[in-house]
């Protein structure tokens, strides 16, 4: 579990700085940078800091215990993403910049 956790770990918080790049770009009425990206972004990064740490380093044999709770942080993060992206997707059409020409 834990050479899946540090895997998964790096590639959501890929994602969330691309959706955070995606939000940045459309005008909404409700910033979700700042409500939801950044948040998970600085969960992220705290858990991939504890997760290296040298105080954790030693502790494979009982972490592996918690794998429910490891499982649960990947759970949470993968329900968010995938509901930024839905977001995301469904604001883009209604945001996209006119081309052609009206007739």
């Amino acid at each position: 579990m834990d050479r899946v956790y540090k895997a998964d770990i790096p590639n959501y918080k890929r994602v969330l700085k691309e959706l955070k790049i995606e939000f940045a770009r459309l005008n909404l009425s409700t910033d979700w940078v700042r409500l939801r990206i950044e948040p998970l972004l600085t969960h992220i990064e705290s858990l991939d800091m504890r997760l290296r740490s040298p105080l954790f380093a030693k502790e494979t044999a009982r972490l592996r215990k918690g794998v429910a709770m490891f499982h649960a942080d990947l759970v949470y993060l993968r329900a968010n993403i995938k509901a930024l992206k839905a977001i995301l997707a469904d604001e883009k059409p209604k945001r996209a910049p006119f081309r052609g020409r009206r007739t």
